[in-house]
């Protein structure tokens, strides 16, 4: 955008840019509607609504910092740099824009084209329904030399618009503080989630500082938890920071960005020495991981191309099968990111772009980057291509270890492994299955089950480290092959063999039950890695949980109860008194079945952590770092978050 441009749309970004587009009554009665749920994903998706307008400054061209800052009474603010919401009296609605920005649903300046040509926010719903589900809001506009307030109360200003002092700066500020009203669960904010989150958006729009900081924490040295974001490079530093610990097989990330068909389309790639495919795409700053238009064209055109270099270098002319898309893909670590000024979505969560329109284009980008990159870089070219064979032999393969088991399904009946005991009850809904690690806890699970709807699968010592495996040697591993016949799901076919068809899934949850010590935690990690990479959709749908069986139990005479961590266990040794027994389970084996199914089993009382992918990219990050050969950040992370793992001192 032209300097002289620019300033004739900040001079026009005034009142009457703002457009206020329905009530907001609706929003405290009906709040999911707006922000997907009211526990802790809803709770932290307010935080992101308000970044996401200072984003829209930023990508407009008018802002270059933005500040988050949690407080001290889990109140949380968002300062950016830009040009302040408008504060001039609204004709329509007879109030000060700020106001109707603050207090109608839908308006902003987002809703007027002038103003911005594309806007972020996965429901768009601004701030206003930020400031409905939230007991007390402050807004500070800085603009014209002033600053500007006003107050909120679930969504109701308290006073006028007022000047409260002067100002060389320019920008808004939005404090709020979430209601318990709405938010029953939880308004504590998770720092690590929310920083996940403003680095991600360093990423996706280069040249913007975005920090964070949580003063409810200190750090030895007395500070508050701080960080801060901020990248030159884009979407090329993204995929360095998510292959950190891959080995890549071309000497740079490719990347491109540019616009086609007035699409500003951004585009980062690498290969590595993996076995998987790793493609994050964005449109508006939103992670679409259910894909969409812009990633079948990414795919289009990555194939399109990499398959005429391969047949014209005559690299292809000894293999004996056709190559699929999925070959061009293993290995492959991207990100697409796209901006559309009216973006469709659809999908189940939402997040699946429908736009016709942006297809062709970001084809035709990936195309010309691609063309000219192995053009330029025949060495890199080579082992492309090379890797991609590879990857067509390693699938050939696979298609027969699949066929495999499919065989042994069909010819043994039932086909369910001999050491499952499954459940009586046929309605899937109402089944659940547990993973258990070892013969011996197996055993113990089968007795103390509720034979109805429990079935047991035990499983022998670790399974295969998918991350570093093949695809063929995966479906190869008995422990694999187990659950996989166990769950009753088919795995795919050969064009598409990451695809799984879940109407055959046999239980409603799948639980990973092992013991609470670090054998246990790695076990539960290798079953997480290869549902992660082989049954996401198993874990996106809300299938997946894991088992917390207790860490103590304390008893005296008759009374005993049982402890989840050594706050609990010092709290029940102070109400149980003196002479009171701590017994510590270091396995499931060290429990009866009457101690297993009334601690770790029941449904009445038993604790179940429902796994979940909030942040695709960061998933993928921290597996293949858990799971990789790099030992010093593996041995990091398990240091700072031993405490929530459980781990076994």
């Amino acid at each position: 955008m032209s300097e002289e441009k620019k300033q004739t749309q900040a001079q026009n970004y005034s009142a009457d840019s703002i457009q206020a587009l329905e009530g907001i009554e609706h929003v405290r009665m009906r709040p999911s509607m707006y922000i997907g749920d009211i526990g802790v994903r809803g709770l932290h998706h307010l935080v992101y609504e308000v970044v996401d307008n200072s984003i829209d400054e930023a990508m407009a061209g008018y802002c270059d910092r933005i500040d988050v800052v949690i407080h001290e009474d889990n109140s949380v603010s968002v300062k950016d740099n830009g040009r302040g919401i408008p504060v001039g009296l609204h004709k329509k609605e007879g109030v000060s824009a700020l106001e109707v920005v603050m207090t109608k649903i839908g308006a902003g300046g987002k809703f007027d084209k002038d103003s911005y040509k594309v806007s972020g926010g996965l429901h768009g719903v601004g701030v206003s329904v930020v400031n409905a589900l939230s007991d007390h809001v402050i807004a500070k506009v800085f603009r014209e030399g002033k600053i500007w307030q006003q107050e909120y109360k679930r969504g109701r200003a308290l006073y006028p618009v007022k000047v409260i002092g002067e100002t060389q700066e320019t920008g808004t500020c939005v404090k709020f503080h979430p209601d318990k009203e709405i938010f029953k669960q939880t308004i504590e904010f998770d720092y690590d989630t929310l920083a996940m989150r403003m680095r991600e958006l360093a990423f996706l729009n280069k040249g913007i500082t975005i920090t964070i900081t949580d003063k409810r924490q200190k750090n030895e040295k007395g500070e508050y938890l701080h960080d801060e974001f901020y990248s030159k490079e884009g979407l090329k530093e993204f995929i360095r920071f998510l292959d950190a610990h891959r080995e890549p097989i071309i000497s740079d990330v490719i990347s491109m960005e540019g616009e086609k068909n007035g699409i500003p389309v951004e585009v980062a790639m690498i290969y590595n020495t993996s076995y998987t495919e790793n493609v994050h795409s964005y449109v508006n700053n939103i992670n679409t991981h259910e894909g969409g238009t812009h990633l079948s064209g990414f795919r289009r055109g990555l194939t399109s191309t990499l398959k005429k270099y391969a047949e014209k270098s005559g690299m292809l002319d000894k293999l004996k099968f056709e190559i699929s898309g999925d070959d061009f893909r293993e290995g492959l670590t991207a990100i697409i990111s796209v901006k559309v000024a009216e973006p469709q979505f659809e999908g189940q969560t939402k997040t699946k772009l429908g736009n016709r329109e942006v297809s062709a284009p970001v084809s035709q980008a990936v195309s010309e980057m691609l063309t000219n990159y192995l053009e330029e870089n025949p060495k890199d070219a080579k082992a492309i291509v090379d890797k991609v064979i590879l990857a067509a032999q390693a699938r050939h393969a696979a298609k027969k270890a699949r066929e495999m088991v499919q065989r042994k399904t069909v010819m043994g009946g039932t086909g369910l492994p001999g050491k499952l005991s499954d459940c009586s009850e046929t309605d899937p809904e109402r089944c659940e299955i547990f993973l258990v690690e070892g013969d011996s806890a197996g055993g113990t699970a089968k007795q103390g089950r509720d034979r109805n709807f429990q079935a047991i699968l035990p499983l022998r010592g670790k399974i295969l480290n998918v991350e570093k495996a093949l695809q063929h040697k995966v479906f190869d591993n008995e422990e694999i092959r187990n659950i996989f016949t166990a769950l009753g799901v088919t795995i795919g076919t050969e064009d598409d063999s990451k695809a799984l068809n879940l109407q055959k899934l046999r239980y409603n949850k799948v639980i990973i039950m092992t013991d609470a010590d670090v054998d246990g935690s790695h076990i539960s990690t290798l079953i997480l890695t290869f549902f992660f990479r082989y049954m996401r959709e198993l874990i996106e749908e809300g299938h997946v949980y894991i088992a917390t069986p207790p860490l103590y139990q304390v008893k005296k005479g008759q009374k005993k109860a049982y402890a989840w961590s050594d706050e609990e266990r010092d709290k029940l040794l102070e109400e149980f008194g003196q002479g009171a027994h701590v017994q510590r389970y270091k396995g499931l084996g060290e429990m009866n079945a009457e101690q297993l199914w009334e601690t770790t089993m029941n449904p009445e009382t038993r604790i179940l952590k429902q796994i979940t992918i909030e942040n695709g990219t960061e998933a993928d990050r921290v597996f293949s770092m858990l799971m990789g050969d790099e030992v010093p950040p593996r041995r990091e992370f398990i240091e700072k978050n031993a405490i929530y793992a459980n781990i076994d001192a």
